[in-house]
């Protein structure tokens, strides 16, 4: 049933308004006095009650003055209310700044396919697979628990969350570090920021892998540093390349699965980058996005366990474990760095996510967080396989899946397409109600290459994922057919 409206407020918000509209135009001149409640009262037929709330609102909005014992008055000099108008051509808008401008520049990343009914985007997660019935225990458990009094979290994180992921880390990681160490942060996506703005000045460089994760190069581009992109290959970024090159204060690699061609930093690359760290005194940032999912062989330890010189920063997040909505990850820093990361994040947020951290931190006390990720980890080998078989019975000869022995996501290479044929790829598959990603807007160099798509599999079923890939070889052979057309014999 709706709620009832209130004559009395209706009445009263009808004065309010026809007394503020005289007093805006000038019908009520400044300093004139306005009739008593009472005597208005009787005038329009409405309790004294209406007229002193219409009077008590305008005073405190400062279109009349009331004083205990005399009459209202409109105030002296009249509310003069600001006109909206169109800013005209030759008077633009005050300049954003340097930083802004750059921000701007950044030509617009979306992954949404909304109108897709199987999508492929990486990155996503089955809202089926979130352990509800252990984080609702564990979030009612909290609610009951007496509170602390300070209104706001500390910005390196609820203590408790800390000190079981120190545990975690060391288990599933081959990580060592101090609780001191860890930073909580809402998604890695933060982490990374915080990295750009404190490491990177306008003048510098970093090192970024070829193809590699967009956002953060746009984080990290935003300050102003420019990117030194070095190829990756089957062994992930090569090393050899790295340049000597002074500017350079920064890298950003994922070595435990590269995003998104999908190799493994092999263990001689991993010590030439730290040898390469230390003589440029320059950061590593370990971005751990999947390090958790690896199939068949037991998850590879962080490049920061081989980190004798304390030059690597790790990131982790609990998006593709948990769900991306919830909006937690980490970053594990060197000693030296620990004090102005926690002050800068204290300046950019102070309500941390008190409750949802101290939920995880029981899972993972409790071992329920590990459980889940060995279900999930099966699941998603499942799917895994689904794409696997789908592709070689849907597109036999047509296309070649990459990157496929760990993380969520593979890249499908198509030999006989060329990148620009990607977008009409994308554009067609999308009529017909499959989402995909083209590779090519993730390089940040020019080339002759073949056309290839990023499937995500991890938000889809066995069912869709097949349905999805035979879908996506009929547009593949129209696009092929469209590009490379048959030759029509001489009559």
């Amino acid at each position: 049933m709706g709620q009832l409206s209130n004559p009395r407020r209706g009445a009263e918000r009808r004065l309010y308004t026809q007394l503020r509209a005289q007093i805006e135009d000038g019908t009520l001149a400044p300093d004139a006095k306005l009739p008593s409640t009472r005597a208005l009262a009787e005038t329009l037929g409405v309790s004294r009650t209406t007229v002193t709330a219409a009077y008590e609102q305008l005073a405190a909005e400062g279109f009349v003055v009331t004083a205990v014992g005399k009459a209202a008055r409109v105030a002296t000099p009249a509310v003069a209310l600001p006109v909206v108008a169109t800013v005209p051509r030759d008077n633009p808008p005050p300049a954003l700044s340097r930083y802004g401008q750059r921000v701007a520049a950044l030509k617009p990343y979306h992954m949404v396919s909304p109108t897709a009914r199987i999508d492929f985007r990486y990155g996503a997660v089955a809202s089926r697979d979130f352990p509800a019935l252990g984080w609702n225990r564990a979030y009612r458990a909290e609610l009951i628990k007496r509170q602390p009094t300070r209104p706001n979290g500390q910005p390196e994180g609820e203590a408790a969350l800390r000190q079981a992921l120190q545990g975690y880390l060391r288990r599933a990681r081959g990580l060592t570090c101090d609780t001191e160490q860890l930073l909580v942060v809402h998604g890695s996506q933060q982490g990374l920021d915080l990295c750009a703005r404190l490491l990177l000045n306008p003048d510098d460089a970093f090192i970024f892998e070829d193809p590699g994760y967009r956002m953060a190069r746009y984080c990290f581009e935003a300050t102003g540093a420019t990117a030194l992109p070095i190829p990756v290959d089957a062994s992930g970024l090569q090393t050899q390349r790295l340049p000597d090159d002074p500017r350079a204060r920064l890298a950003y690699v994922t070595p435990s699965h590269q995003f998104p061609m999908g190799a493994v930093l092999s263990i001689a690359r991993r010590v030439e980058l730290l040898n390469w760290a230390s003589r440029h005194r320059a950061w590593i940032i370990e971005d751990d996005y999947g390090g958790e999912f690896r199939y068949g062989q037991r998850p590879i330890d962080a490049l920061q366990s081989m980190d004798a010189e304390a030059r690597v920063i790790y990131v982790g997040t609990f998006s593709k474990a948990l769900s991306p909505q919830l909006r937690l990850g980490y970053l594990v820093l060197p000693r030296e760095l620990v004090g102005v990361f926690r002050e800068a994040k204290r300046l950019t947020d102070r309500n941390e996510t008190r409750w949802e951290q101290n939920v995880l931190a029981s899972l993972i006390d409790s071992g329920a967080y590990e459980r889940h990720l060995r279900r999930l980890r099966r699941d998603n080998e499942g799917r895994r396989k689904a794409l696997l078989d789908a592709v070689d019975h849907h597109l036999p000869g047509l296309g070649k899946l990459e990157g496929m022995a760990a993380g969520l996501h593979g890249v499908l290479l198509l030999p006989h397409l060329h990148e620009r044929d990607e977008d009409a790829l994308q554009a067609m598959a999308l009529e017909r109600g499959i989402g995909v990603y083209p590779l090519s807007p993730l390089f940040t160099t020019q080339g002759e290459r073949p056309a290839s798509l990023i499937l995500g599999y991890a938000g889809l079923t066995v069912q869709q994922i097949d349905e999805g890939i035979r879908i996506l070889a009929q547009v593949i052979r129209e696009v092929m057919a469209a590009a490379h057309p048959p030759l029509i014999p001489q009559s």
